[in-house]
């Protein structure tokens, strides 16, 4: 069974794409396929895999516009450096897409459908060995900084959204209307999607950091995973170096906290699905 990310938050600089691309890497680590997909037309996690948004092919702009059974997959999911994880490009021309298929009736299960083959095994390209067989076991949305139709998209493709929340005060302000959006999803298009949240850029020596940090695990409790992620330089170096900091730096603290903070989601969600 496949599960489903969208990287979620309207805030930009909250090190959205940084956890998207980590997670998806400590999954990968795990021995899990595991699937990126850029929903920025700012192609930010495109570029931190290490290619170049402007020389892409097929990205996911022209997987929006076809009609599922004509695509060719091997055109559309890259390899990355962490073995396991693929990635499946944005460029520009993204936010033309967003428009044009705003305006389509049921719009909001596009993307749903177009990945629903990525849950059965079909080839996919390997710079180690060609071609390999299956089906995802996770997928990420990495999301634009904007509650717009792609992340619509993303919130009624997903099985849960994963908030990611700087540790500063108007940050957890703005958590509000994300929560608002996630239900209007909820009620329209996606009934079963659930959400949790994990803090980032904390800072344990600022007060500000210290009290978001526990204000927001006071009104979320069941909702909050409780590693946060602290400030690391290495973690803006690595998206120029085009590998996710696990492999670039894969014994610092960053890296450290990032594979804690992933097998807490796994664990949270099995709890979940239990309860359920």
């Amino acid at each position: 069974m496949t599960t489903t990310f969208a990287i979620s938050n309207q805030k930009g600089g909250v090190a959205k794409t940084t956890s998207c691309f980590t997670i998806a890497a400590c999954l990968a680590e795990m021995g899990k396929h595991t699937l990126v997909v850029d929903l920025d037309p700012q192609a930010h996690l495109t570029i931190a895999a290490g290619y170049d948004p402007d020389q892409i092919e097929q990205s996911v702009a022209d997987l929006l516009l076809l009609e599922k059974q004509t695509c060719d997959w091997s055109q559309f999911l890259l390899p990355t450096a962490q073995q396991n994880l693929y990635l499946l490009a944005a460029d520009l021309r993204l936010a033309q897409v967003e428009r044009q298929i705003g305006e389509r009736q049921g719009y909001e299960v596009l993307l749903q459908d177009a990945l629903e083959p990525l849950k059965n095994s079909l080839p996919l390209p390997n710079s180690r060995d060609n071609f390999l067989s299956f089906g995802f076991d996770y997928i990420l949305f990495d999301c634009p900084p904007s509650m717009g139709t792609i992340t619509i998209l993303a919130l009624t493709a997903a099985n849960w959204a994963l908030v990611p929340l700087q540790a500063e005060y108007f940050a957890s302000r703005g958590l509000y209307r994300l929560l608002d959006v996630i239900e209007a999803v909820q009620e329209h298009t996606n009934p079963a999607l659930d959400y949790a949240i994990f803090v980032t850029m904390y800072d344990g020596r600022n007060r500000i950091s210290q009290k978001v940090f526990e204000e927001v695990h006071q009104h979320f409790e069941e909702k909050i995973l409780t590693t946060p992620i602290r400030v690391d330089t290495r973690l803006r170096e690595c998206s120029i170096a085009g590998e996710p900091v696990t492999l670039y730096a894969p014994h610092t603290r960053a890296s450290q906290e990032y594979r804690i903070l992933t097998n807490e989601l796994i664990e949270y969600i099995q709890s979940q699905e239990q309860i359920k």
